[in-house]
């Protein structure tokens, strides 16, 4: 357990960690283009500092699945959700970020109500065996489409910069929640031998990666960085819960008081999330 729990905590450090090298990179790289995806995709790369964020990222995907082969999914999850506040401190002290008073209480409120509904859920089971099929496929396209909606939503003219960041910000992370609602179905597929993998799902998650890619990239070209990272980390955890909820079973809480926290702390997720766009500042990125 002890373990897992020092793996968590590294996996949402080195998560961080990877974002932040990325914001900075894509900052540096020509603007993502969609109707230019292999080019805009080979510029962001050759930004090194962008490169050098994926390779963390992939480091901290390894940490992140070491950790729940160690630790309850619960547990790791609370770990990771408490994982806004290394953003923050590193954002500031390391990457020329400058947080009011307004943006640490966000973060604090964010990362307090999605450790509250990590740790309320009660005990959760992995078997795929409590699976739903059809709300495995109800709940991928649904999230899907509402990724899919909100990309088409930031394309809108009279939309600010920073609004559209902030958009695609919330888009990517719905994506990645769609992409990991798929993995944790294949992962569990695993049982069934290698063909449980090789199915629509290995598709989907792909899918889903890659528009997440280029929402993301955008997005931390467009939107305040600090904001938009938060933004795509809550709802790639949102989207999570919800599929872990409504396709896997995992029980709402045990107890009035445990669903009356959840409840409640929905409620900080929403407030703190609404006071991170406030004005931030970035110090200027030196190109490498």
């Amino acid at each position: 357990m002890l373990a897992g729990l020092a793996l968590a905590l590294g996996s949402a450090l080195v998560t961080n960690i990877a974002f932040l090298f990325k914001q900075r990179g894509a900052l540096l790289a020509p603007p993502v283009r969609a109707r230019h995806p292999l080019r805009s995709a080979v510029g962001l790369f050759r930004s090194r500092w962008f490169s050098l964020g994926w390779v963390v990222a992939v480091v901290a995907w390894g940490l992140h699945v070491g950790a729940l082969a160690l630790a309850p999914l619960s547990i790791v999850q609370a770990v990771l959700s408490g994982g806004l506040v290394f953003l923050a401190v590193l954002a500031e002290r390391y990457f020329g970020f400058h947080l009011g008073r307004r943006q640490w209480t966000g973060v604090i409120l964010t990362a307090t109500g999605l450790a509250l509904i990590a740790i309320t859920g009660g005990a959760h089971t992995s078997a795929l065996r409590h699976y739903s099929l059809a709300a495995l496929i109800a709940v991928e396209c649904g999230i899907f489409a509402l990724g899919v909606a909100l990309i088409r939503v930031s394309m809108r003219d009279r939309l600010g910069p920073a609004a559209q960041g902030l958009l695609l910000g919330v888009a990517a992370g719905v994506l990645f929640g769609v992409s990991d609602i798929a993995l944790k179905y294949l992962t569990e597929a695993l049982h069934g031998g290698v063909r449980g993998v090789v199915s629509e799902w290995t598709l989907t998650a792909l899918a889903a990666s890659v528009l997440a890619f280029y929402a993301s990239a955008r997005a931390l070209q467009l939107g305040p960085g600090v904001a938009v990272i938060a933004f795509t980390s809550v709802a790639a955890n949102l989207a999570a819960i919800v599929g872990g909820i409504l396709v896997f079973r995992d029980p709402i809480g045990i107890g009035a008081p445990a669903i009356v926290g959840r409840i409640i702390a929905f409620g900080l997720v929403i407030v703190g999330a609404a006071f991170m766009p406030a004005p931030v500042r970035a110090g200027r990125a030196r190109r490498v």
